[in-house]
Parts: structure tokens; sequence; C-alpha cells
């Protein structure tokens, strides 16, 4: 993914900043696409989609914290900035603890936009890949059975055979025949890269 992959998405009921943010963000190649309120994005947006939004902390309906909740709360993998003519200290921090990845006032310089959309992008492509990892990860455990599991999550805490034999109360000939299956399973070349693929998909051997 690339700089000109991106998609910034602009969230604002002010027509003359969404102009003035799109000319700035065209002419360094990323893709636009405009929102008048915060409704109208979550009725056009699409999940995981590479890139970042600039919202407005105070528009028409609803505002620019309350549309930030909705994301958190849709697990919308979008990083956010705020930008916006009335923030206060209160505002920058709950914004920063919801994890926008910057809060800037208006009028801003083209220099600072700019750097925090770099920022926001370049956090986009982190999640989309960790998110697919987990993805590939989940599937591949998915199709363990549970007592697959159990050995797995005995393994990759670096127990023996001979003690995940013990602890699951079943021979160390079973123990390895479930390796081997998991192994099978996974695709895993080692156990190095078995601990990776238990690691990434954690939520299903927990």
């Amino acid at each position: 993914m690339t700089q000109s992959d991106a998609t910034v998405y602009i969230v604002d009921d002010d027509s003359a900043i969404r102009d003035a943010l799109t000319l700035m963000l065209e002419q360094e190649g990323y893709l636009v696409r405009l929102f008048e309120s915060a409704e109208d994005f979550l009725a056009a947006y699409k999940s995981e989609q590479f890139g970042c939004a600039i919202i407005d902390i105070r528009m028409s309906g609803m505002s620019g914290m309350q549309l930030q909740e909705v994301i958190c709360e849709r697990n919308i993998l979008l990083p956010v900035i705020f930008l916006s003519g009335h923030g206060t200290i209160q505002m920058t921090v709950k914004a920063m603890k919801a994890k926008a990845v910057d809060f800037l006032t208006k009028p801003v310089s083209a220099e600072k936009l700019l750097n925090s959309v770099r920022m926001a992008v370049s956090e986009s492509g982190r999640i989309l890949t960790e998110s697919a990892r987990y993805r590939n990860a989940s599937l591949l455990l998915a199709g363990l059975t549970e007592r697959e599991r159990d050995v797995l999550a005995e393994a990759v805490q670096g127990h023996s055979n001979k003690e995940i034999a013990r602890h699951l109360n079943i021979s160390h000939r079973t123990v390895e025949i479930h390796k081997s299956r998991i192994m099978q399973k996974t695709g895993a070349l080692n156990l190095l890269d078995l601990a990776r693929i238990a690691l990434e998909g954690s939520t299903l051997i927990n």
C-alpha cells in the first residue's frame, strides 16, 4: 500500500473547509471523499479501507466526538484526525485517549495537516496488516480440535512433550500425534512459526 492508494475521508459541515482540504490533499496524491455529516459518512463507509478520516468536532447532528465513539464501537479500522476551531484541552485528552492520531486547531498550516495525514496513513497500513495476519491465523487455528488447541497452548509455553502429556493426562505418543496434526493444519514450518501463528490468533486458544 502506497500513499496514492490511501483515501482521506473529510467529515465537515463547512463546504469551504472541505474544498480547501480537498485541494491540499489531492495535490499530494491522496484520494479524497467528502461528507457534510457524520451520518453520511457512516452510511457510506465500507470496512477496512486504507487511509484516514479528518473529522470536525462541531457539526449539525452527530458531533465529531460522537462519531469517534461509533467508530470505536463498530471496530472501524480507520485512524482519525480531529480538526476544530473550538477545541479544548478536555476534548483533546478525550480524543487522544480514544486513539485519535492528532487533534488540530483551525486554521492549520498545510505542513502540519499533511504531516498528521502521513502519520495516520502509516498507522492505517500497520493496522490493516495486523488485521490481515490475525484473520489468516484465526482461519488456521479454527481447524484445530479442542484437544489440539490444548496441546498448542502448552507447546507455545515451551513445555516438553512429557510435560504436556502429564498436564493433559494423555500419553506421550498422543501428544506427538496432536503436534504433528497441528503443524499440518496450520502450515507452521517449526515451533517458532507455530508460536507466531498462535500469538496472532490468540483469542481462539485462550
